[in-house]
């Protein structure tokens, strides 16, 4: 699933059939066909061209989004994890505090601050994402900050850094990777949501999430408009969310 959704946004890097943010005049609601396979939205553009084009926007936003949070994340949480005491009860008080409030509603106070557009999307669901990096990761540093091989380390003089990313960090990457397929899931249904309220990825740019506000008013005359980006929505979060399920079962049975 995610294979298909990546080679359509290729695809859409080198082609496609028309100018995904051109408007037509005279051209609006046309009928699946020949000239246009999907047919044209309320302003006479290809919806073909904006759904395969709206899938970069998709991309960049969990990409990004998961950088953001698992750098942030995996800093605060390792410094938790590794090192305790009153940097771990500060720096999980800060991600309680967080956490006590719905992410969207922290985006939504970025934008709202920062202003709309892709980079304060991605930079308010990044900030949004990084509890949950942060607690996986501090987790984890505790489970293996006095280990023997972390123990071995110290008596070989290894400082606190080369023993928290070269020894420690590496046994945790499973669930790195577990977590930031489950984030880039969320961060797409975020973006889709604060699109959708005309908070996220502005007009021009083509988004599934502005797709679907721009298709709401006119679902009774071309209910088909609000389907596209729908069934490519659900494919990607689908498809993540199968991915993180599927790692978290395969490292479940490992460890029995």
């Amino acid at each position: 699933m995610i294979l298909f959704l990546f080679a359509v946004m290729c695809l859409s890097l080198v082609w496609t059939p028309y100018d995904p943010v051109k408007m037509i005049r005279g051209a609006a609601f046309q009928s699946p066909g020949a000239e246009h396979l999907l047919g044209t939205d309320n302003f006479g553009r290809d919806i073909f061209s904006r759904l395969i084009t709206g899938a970069q926007s998709a991309f960049l936003v969990g990409t990004f989004t998961v950088l953001i949070g698992g750098i942030i994340g995996t800093a605060l949480g390792s410094f938790a994890g590794y090192f305790g005491g009153m940097a771990d009860e500060v720096i999980m008080r800060v991600i309680d505090a967080q956490m006590a409030f719905p992410g969207v509603l922290i985006a939504l106070m970025i934008i709202s601050i920062f202003g709309t557009g892709l980079e304060n999307t991605i930079i308010a669901l990044g900030i949004m994402s990084v509890p949950r990096f942060a607690r996986m990761v501090r987790s984890g540093f505790l489970q293996y900050r006095e280990a023997d091989f972390v123990n071995a380390a110290k008596a070989r003089g290894a400082g606190s850094l080369r023993i928290m990313y070269i020894h420690i960090l590496p046994n945790i990457l499973s669930q790195l990777v577990i977590t930031a397929s489950l984030s880039f899931a969320t961060a797409i249904l975020s973006e889709t949501g604060l699109s959708y309220l005309g908070l996220g990825v502005q007009p021009p740019t083509p988004s599934w999430g502005m797709m679907l506000k721009d298709a709401q008013q006119y679902i009774y005359l071309q209910p088909a408009q609000l389907v596209y980006p729908g069934i490519m929505i659900t494919i990607m979060v689908l498809g993540f969310n199968f991915i993180g399920d599927g790692l978290r079962d395969i490292l479940d049975a490992g460890s029995e």
